[in-house]
């Protein structure tokens, strides 16, 4: 499984957790708030919102932020009014990108992202430009020094999942959207810990970028989701783990 999951992999490798908290913090409180406005504020009802608090759980975030989040979705407290756009585009070498952006200015933040993807290599593409490329799917990450990969594809299938595979030292368990709960649910009851559960949009067939084209995608991904009003960016490209852990 290429580019979502590699991406998800180059982030671990790069991670400098303390100095981007506070971004990640914002990113993960306006995708409760917007999931808890569209869905409602009970997450045994709203499997975005269970997604988005376990997400926050996963990095820490107190439960009095996750609470006042969900209170202002719901309209208990005062919050502001965020749109849902999918921005989509190209990077260096053909790479197809979504850009997905929680804001408050649409004007602000196309202008934004497009500066960006200029400045980077890319371009912003028009609507269905790129997203017919993707598929909606479930992925579910697990630390795979801890599980036998046999052992782990064996729960994962029994638990529903469509796939398990090997991404460094982690297992991207891939399911239909729908199943993504229930598959978690399943995967710790038979007494495998996840990491981390989300809806992603996985490519259907990937580019492969090394070298310079490679440096240079990376780091307009890393660029466009320090954007305040980016949420994330997915990408249809595949790189060799070596030069990942490099990058």
């Amino acid at each position: 499984m290429a580019g979502h999951s590699k991406w998800k992999q180059i982030k671990h490798y790069k991670a400098a957790a303390d100095a981007k908290r506070g971004a990640m913090f914002t990113k993960l409180i306006r995708e409760i708030t917007v999931a808890a406005k569209q869905g409602g504020g009970d997450p045994a009802g709203n499997p975005r919102l269970r997604t988005a608090i376990d997400a926050a759980r996963a990095a820490s975030m107190p439960k009095d932020n996750i609470e006042r989040a969900i209170k202002k979705g719901t309209g208990e407290l005062e919050g502001v009014d965020y749109q849902e756009i999918t921005y989509e585009g190209y990077g260096p070498g053909g790479v197809a990108l979504l850009i997905h952006t929680l804001t408050d200015n649409p004007t602000r933040t196309v202008a934004d992202v497009r500066h960006k993807l200029s400045r980077g290599g890319g371009n912003l593409g028009s609507t269905n430009s790129v997203a017919f490329m993707f598929d909606r799917k479930g992925q579910i990450y697990i630390d795979a020094t801890r599980y036998d990969e046999e052992a782990a594809l064996e729960a994962a299938l029994e638990a529903g999942a469509e796939d398990l595979q090997l991404e460094g030292d982690q297992f991207v368990v891939t399911t239909d959207p729908t199943a993504l709960h229930s598959v978690k649910a399943a995967l710790e009851e038979a007494g495998i810990e996840t990491k981390e559960a989300e809806l992603a949009m996985i490519p259907q067939t990937t580019i492969h970028v090394e070298g310079k084209t490679a440096e240079s995608l990376l780091k307009l991904m890393e660029e466009l989701e320090d954007l305040d009003d980016v949420q994330k960016v997915e990408a249809n490209f595949d790189i060799d783990l070596a030069e990942m852990a490099g990058a």
